[in-house]
């Protein structure tokens, strides 16, 4: 890397570090709601030019971006500005037998100086809005989008630049070389969203200074459609789960198991439904392109290793270009590659099932989804199979909407995330809880030492009462 972006790295970061006790002091409530309100401002003003930059960097359709990208900064950026007095207020905790004269408190301060790094598929939403629980919380930021959305990286850095003093927010746009170098500074919290293996390389990489992260990941995340579902619902809620953004979704259904006594008639309504949507072949004004080629050539690999070994196609072709239209196949086998990487792409094999043990016993073997859907209406057998597995999140005659509920925690569990994000959660995560205690009338030093024999009875009391 050429030494004035070193050096630029360099100062950016010292520039907001420099600011870390400054901001305690005069960063607090109403300092945090104009910071964001003057952001929120912005984004109205500019949300022409936004719709334009995802456009050209991936063809996502003008819905889509308003749907997915700007309405939830803007609903994260309402949240915090109307909830932020009560996140913030310092909360009592009461004393137990032992701490019996005290007073405690848990009192929520900034970490101070935050790297947040988003990825390229969702590149407005996955940068702003971090960066919202980011300065709710009280902390500064610096900001590395995707090299891959180089339109939509731009324009955030052309918006921070006007709504942010520097050494509160900066964006520093760049490639591997940028977030390695950026990696390596003592950040006091790392936000990464991204995949799993490169998210082991950021949590290594903040090990090395003892930063905290969150790490927001993804994986195969499985949609069960159950014997009693209402399967127009479940093909509505599939299509826009896994078409929506072109599949490059990280809570997407990456694959389907449809129960046997319900699979044929499943898969009619659900080809019909898509092609309501995206039209009968060629290329649809309603679809995003894949982000770049290599990731088309990527998932037309994936469709020619399943072919190859025996995968047959319901539905679909491999498409041009940047352009794949949905494409569903069936009799999948462990041998192929799409059934072990994550698609993130609009690909959707289905398997059959018919004993509901069988698919939990398929999802415990693999890495712990970030979402799991189940369309069902028996409850028992939803409620079965949460019970018996494990996931980030669970959608319930639904898919993707989980992520819009600002009263939920979003993140994944092992391989698909580490910490929580959105509204108070989100605020938590760049925020540090210190304990408070301050002794009003603690009996505790009848106990220091000389330990004589009425320190010795009196420990036998205490040991009686609290052992």
């Amino acid at each position: 890397m050429k030494k004035d972006r070193m050096d630029h790295i360099a100062q950016a970061f010292a520039a907001q570090k420099a600011g870390v006790g400054r901001r305690r002091l005069e960063f607090g409530l109403a300092a945090r709601r104009r910071a964001l309100a003057d952001l929120h401002a912005i984004l109205k003003r500019r949300e022409a030019e936004i719709i334009a930059a995802i456009a050209a960097d991936f063809g996502k359709p003008e819905v889509e971006v308003i749907l997915t990208e700007i309405l939830p900064v803007s609903q994260e950026i309402r949240a915090a500005r109307r909830h932020l007095r009560r996140w913030m207020r310092t909360r009592r905790v009461m004393p137990g037998i032992a701490t019996f004269g005290t007073s405690a408190r848990i009192r929520y301060e900034a970490r101070g100086t935050a790297l947040i790094i988003s990825p390229w598929n969702y590149p407005f939403n996955l940068a702003l809005g971090p960066l919202v629980s980011c300065l709710a919380a009280g902390n500064s930021a610096i900001l590395k989008p995707s090299e891959m959305t180089p339109a939509t990286s731009e324009l955030i850095a052309s918006i921070v630049a006007e709504c942010f003093p520097a050494d509160l927010v900066t964006v520093i746009n760049g490639d591997k070389e940028v977030a390695t170098a950026l990696l390596e500074l003592p950040f006091d919290h790392i936000f990464f969203t991204g995949s799993p293996a490169v998210g082991s390389i950021v949590m290594a990489a903040a090990a090395k200074n003892l930063s905290s992260v969150s790490l927001e990941l993804g994986g195969k995340s499985p949609a069960v459609i159950g014997p009693g579902a209402d399967l127009k619902q479940a093909a509505d809620w599939v299509t826009f789960g896994k078409f929506t953004n072109a599949g490059q979704t990280c809570i997407a259904p990456d694959h389907l198991f449809v129960h046997d006594s319900i699979r044929d008639e499943f898969v009619a309504i659900l080809r019909a439904r898509i092609s309501r949507a995206y039209g009968e072949g060629g290329k649809s004004p309603f679809l995003a392109r894949i982000v770049n080629a290599g990731h088309a050539t990527r998932l037309r690999g994936l469709l020619s290793d399943a072919s190859a070994k025996g995968a047959r196609t319901i539905m679909g072709e491999a498409g041009q270009g940047n352009d794949m239209p949905p494409t569903l196949i069936e009799a999948i086998t462990p041998e192929m590659q799409i059934d072990h990487q994550e698609i993130f792409g609009p690909i959707l094999p289905i398997f059959s099932f018919c004993d509901p043990d069988a698919v939990i016993a398929r999802i415990n073997s693999r890495p712990k989804p970030l979402s799991l859907y189940i369309f069902e209406r028996n409850r028992g057998f939803a409620d079965h199979i949460i019970e018996s597995t494990s996931s980030g999140s669970v959608g319930i005659n639904l898919t993707m909407l989980q992520f819009s509920h600002g009263g939920l925690p979003f993140g994944g569990v092992n391989h698909s995330g580490m910490g929580a994000a959105h509204g108070e959660f989100g605020f938590r995560a760049f925020s540090h809880q210190r304990a408070i205690l301050s002794n009003r009338f603690s009996a505790l030093p009848v106990l220091f030492a000389p330990y004589g024999r009425r320190v010795k009875w009196l420990v036998g009391v205490v040991k009686r009462l609290l052992g």
